[in-house]
């Protein structure tokens, strides 16, 4: 373990940003830079703005797959120190909003080839201190748009990536230093759209890359997928990365661990969703080990109104046949770590059902010291329903308070959009210390919530790992100690459902509460311990 301490040498004003150089006490280097911070009153709720993008369709009527929609990623792209936002599309184009400032945006379209897009992650692919920006589309592989500076991204390839993904997830896997990618197909989809071609191909499947200098070496783990999520971490603690898979329809969620080099196929989960829809991690009880959250979708009401609008989905799930011993259940799964061995607490905790949803992610939004949840919802088909108008299941988001024992709903915070969102991300996009909201709807414009709640306080923190073929230590935990509890937390690419997190770790704790120290915990192994930490909107700690 490493023990630093922080002394301040020399303050430099800047427009954005402040930057304090510090000197670490053993044998590192490590330096911290301050954004600023701006007040305002308060409404106690977010604050609901429209952005310059609409996910489209084609097409008068919505159909299977196109009601999947698209994701987004939110990060700062230029390193001005305001989080930018990348937002994916269908039929129409691919958008960077660039943040100005004051929520103000510049929206600028993606060079072609543009649109048909998935998945949107924002990672640094080829370890030069730039965020890069990773898509994937319905039939291709992964499409990579090199960072170039000054707000310019070409189109480069993934060296070795060769199959067709759905959805991603990156993450120094085999501890080697750089980050490898992990890629999910969604066959249903292509055999739509590709028919002959790709059925008499080689296929997709979910293929695991191990990443050696820059050429990605695939392993194929299962030629099976209906891929709409995808989790790589260490999630029963046990020392060893396990990868999982969400999969749509009755195709089981599939699970491996990496042993010795060697994926090997593991039980991992005894629950999961039937119809997969997102994932997300996160210490809901602050008790220091993460829960795993999986999204699906059943109803948040059994009136006859409810059960009218679901009933072709009900009729359709109870003529699917269910295997005995199968695991899989037709609600959200929120898994505990108890005995070693994990149980189902989503009811417990009052989140077994959220409506048909999509994107869902834990943040302390309120600033509280514990996690809340936000689920976005709604989905448009005709062939699902047809016999509703405009052949939508119209259902609000949910927001939910957590308090460590359970999850209560939050209709006051102004969350209940009724837009059919699909792709949604959190960060604080205007640097005022709490986490603000973006929704990539499907035929309505993007929304952004403008987190405008009361109370609470809250440290962000930005890894650089000089030198490093991970620069922005994804894959990093973290751990602050305050006066009011212990908060985890770890650096990631993506969660929810298609969709980019920032390379910026946001914590809240209540206000008045004493910040002591941030316990970084870096993925080749080294510990380090910052004390004596001021507070901060957000300080970039670099290694």
């Amino acid at each position: 373990m490493m023990t630093s301490e922080l002394s301040r040498t020399s303050q430099i004003a800047m427009p954005l940003f402040i930057i304090l150089f510090v000197v670490v006490l053993a044998l590192r280097r490590e330096d911290i830079r301050v954004y600023a911070q701006s007040a305002s009153e308060c409404a106690d709720r977010f604050i609901e703005h429209t952005l310059p993008h609409l996910t489209r369709t084609r097409g008068s009527a919505v159909r299977f797959y196109e009601s999947n929609g698209s994701g987004l990623a939110i990060s700062d792209l230029d390193d001005d120190g305001l989080l930018d936002i990348v937002m994916g599309n269908l039929n129409g184009d691919n958008q960077i909003l660039w943040n100005r400032g004051a929520l103000r945006f510049t929206a600028e379209t993606m060079p072609r080839p543009s649109g048909r897009t998935r998945a949107v992650q924002a990672v640094d692919v080829d370890a030069d201190g730039l965020l890069d920006i990773v898509l994937t589309t319905q039939t291709s592989v992964p499409q990579f748009w090199r960072n170039e500076g000054e707000r310019r991204f070409t189109l480069s390839t993934l060296e070795g990536v060769t199959y067709p993904a759905y959805t991603i997830q990156w993450m120094d896997a085999d501890a080697d230093g750089d980050l490898d990618l992990f890629t999910g197909s969604y066959n249903a989809e292509l055999m739509q759209l590709l028919r002959d071609s790709f059925l008499f191909s080689d296929g997709a499947g979910v293929i695991a890359y191990e990443n050696r200098g820059g050429v990605f070496i695939p392993t194929r783990l299962s030629e099976d997928s209906q891929a709409l999520a995808l989790w790589v971490g260490d999630l029963n603690t046990d020392g060893d990365m396990d990868f999982v898979v969400g999969n749509d329809f009755s195709l089981p969620d599939q699970s491996w661990t990496l042993r010795n080099g060697v994926w090997m196929p593991i039980d991992l989960l005894p629950v999961t969703t039937y119809s997969t829809m997102s994932f997300d991690m996160g210490d809901i009880d602050n008790d220091g080990t993460q829960e795993f959250f999986a999204a699906d979708m059943r109803p948040m009401s059994d009136d006859a109104e409810t059960l009218e609008q679901w009933r072709y989905v009900i009729e359709d799930l109870a003529r699917d046949p269910r295997v005995p011993g199968d695991r899989q259940v037709s609600e959200n799964v929120l898994l505990q770590q108890a005995g070693g061995a994990f149980i189902n607490a989503a009811d417990g905790f009052g989140v077994g059902a959220t409506g048909w949803s999509w994107s869902a992610k834990f943040g302390d939004l309120n600033q509280d010291g514990f996690l809340d949840l936000y689920v976005v919802n709604g989905m448009t088909a005709v062939e699902l329903f047809g016999h509703l108008p405009n052949d939508a299941l119209i259902e609000p988001n949910y927001a939910f308070r957590g308090d460590g024992e359970r999850f209560i709903a939050a209709p006051e915070w102004g969350l209940g959009s009724l837009a059919d969102g699909r792709g949604m991300s959190m960060g604080d996009l205007d640097n005022d210390g709490d986490l603000d909201i973006v929704v990539n709807n499907l035929n309505a414009p993007a929304q952004l919530f403008e987190n405008d709640l009361c109370g609470g306080d809250s440290l962000q923190v930005e890894l650089r790992w000089m030198n490093s073929p991970n620069p922005f230590g994804v894959g990093t935990q973290l751990a602050l100690h305050t006066s009011s509890g212990i908060y985890t937390r770890d650096m990631r690419a993506g969660s929810g459902y298609l969709s980019g997190d920032p390379m910026r770790v946001h914590f809240g704790y209540p206000a008045g509460s004493q910040v002591y120290s941030l316990d970084v915990y870096w993925t080749d192994g080294a510990h380090s311990t910052i004390d004596a930490l001021e507070s901060s909107p957000v300080i970039r700690i670099n290694r």
